[in-house]
């Protein structure tokens, strides 16, 4: 038996021991391991509390079942749910007996989700946006995976897709009675004014998301610096806990430290890095090369300095040489006589006594508003339904540049249009990414 043919289990809560655990059984033998275990099939979608009973007739737990027949269900297969006392031992016999029923098998990670996209019951897009729920850890992130879960990126990409192959269909009429005069004519009018206010449509959508799929992995903030200017303990201070070792010796931090924040709802990768400067150690030279180069690929650096020490605001700090945002942010104010004053367009701190914080804390916010653009209505959530939605885009574009050299090769770019969408929505030509996408679920899911 093919494998996707195989009925399938798993584990759906969380890990035991725990006070419920909810065990998921989808596929043709669902019924049949519901009713070995359960004695009868309860009434659909209704719970009953049954006494489950393994293969010997040994009671194994005081349970409540569910039953729900396909293709009214989550994955559009039978479907049974038992809801059982989360307790390892009881846990492990109710598998067991599951696992002894003909042509079943433990789940793959995403498999209940995928067969759930394989039977209609969601888009592509709608299944990534329930991974990005599952693994959401702030609560915008929460909202945009939500949004598109409930299918905001779908149905717009549905509707474009009709209303290509309608346009599509003009175009191709008006191929078909090219002998008939002006009928051509009279058919491609209205098929190019669709075909322009589609491709309007798909741009302003494009053009509107910012930064909005990088929601999903986050905004990166590398603190980098000389030795011993404060670094540990400002990554310390904005985490408000001893992540980073503290010490008056210039080299303690070796390797980069990763701490991830939550502001005002913008998921932040807060990185400490080694303190830069020109070293014989190799250790601490490794260690400085590391910090270059992910302090190169940060989304923002904040380079610390002493309190005392001058500062040019338009020099680029030391080492680095990449073009991203960097803040002058001077540190250890506390130390010197008046407080030290912010350099120009920078901040001025005391990372171990508070001070300058909250103010630091809220230009964090600020600027990770800005760069994730407003996310509130986004559509676009990856960067494979960007690339996508340009295709489409071009597609269209050159449809309405070529329809005056042949209809013929219009339609083709509207073909290519309305194609690039089925792979959206991943209706048509989407194996290859389908592995990548699924495997990233958790069991049981």
């Amino acid at each position: 038996m093919h494998p996707r043919d195989q009925t399938i289990f798993a584990l759906s809560s969380g890990r035991a021991p725990s006070a419920i655990a909810v065990v998921r059984v989808s596929g043709l033998q669902a019924g049949l391991v519901l009713t070995t275990l359960a004695g009868k099939l309860p009434a659909p979608r209704q719970a009953s509390r049954r006494l489950l009973r393994d293969s010997a007739g040994q009671p194994i737990d005081d349970a409540v079942v569910l039953w729900f027949p396909g293709p009214g269900s989550a994955t559009g297969e039978d479907i049974a749910e038992f809801h059982v006392h989360g307790g390892r031992a009881v846990l492990a016999a109710l598998l067991a007996s599951i696992s002894i029923v003909p042509n079943t098998r433990g789940a793959e990670p995403g498999e209940f989700t995928r067969r759930a996209f394989e039977n209609g019951k969601l888009d592509l897009t709608e299944a990534e946006g329930l991974d990005d729920l599952i693994h959401a850890d702030t609560d915008r992130q929460r909202r945009q995976a939500l949004r598109q879960l409930q299918g905001l990126l779908g149905d717009r990409a549905r509707d474009w897709r009709e209303r290509i192959i309608e346009a599509s269909a003009l175009i191709e009429a008006g191929i078909d009675f090219s002998d008939e005069g002006d009928v051509p004519a009279e058919l491609r009018a209205p098929a190019m004014k669709a075909i322009k206010s589609l491709r309007e449509e798909i741009s302003e959508v494009l053009a509107a998301q910012g930064h909005s799929e990088r929601l999903r992995d986050g905004l990166v903030v590398a603190i980098a610096g000389e030795p011993n200017v404060g670094k540990s303990t400002l990554i310390n201070q904005l985490s408000r806990r001893e992540v980073a070792i503290v010490s008056p010796y210039a080299g303690t931090t070796r390797d980069v430290i990763e701490v991830q924040l939550d502001l005002d709802g913008y998921p932040v990768t807060v990185i400490d890095t080694a303190g830069i400067r020109e070293t014989d150690d190799p250790v601490e030279q490794e260690g400085v090369r590391r910090a270059r180069a992910r302090a190169e690929d940060a989304d923002l650096v904040l380079w610390l300095v002493e309190g005392g020490r001058a500062v040019d605001p338009d020099a680029r700090p030391p080492l680095l040489t990449s073009g991203g945002s960097v803040w002058i942010v001077r540190n250890k104010i506390d130390l010197n006589e008046g407080g030290g004053a912010a350099p120009a367009g920078g901040f001025a701190i005391s990372a171990s006594r508070g001070d300058g914080i909250p103010e630091l804390v809220e230009a964090l916010v600020k600027f990770a508003a800005d760069f994730f653009g407003t996310t509130e209505g986004a559509l676009v959530t990856r960067a494979r339904q960007r690339h996508l939605l340009r295709q489409a885009s071009d597609s269209l574009r050159r449809s309405l540049e070529l329809v005056e050299e042949g209809e013929e090769l219009a339609a083709e770019e509207l073909r290519a249009a309305a194609y690039a969408l089925g792979r959206l929505l991943g209706r048509v030509d989407v194996e290859d990414v389908l592995g990548a996408i699924f495997q990233k679920f958790c069991i049981g899911k």
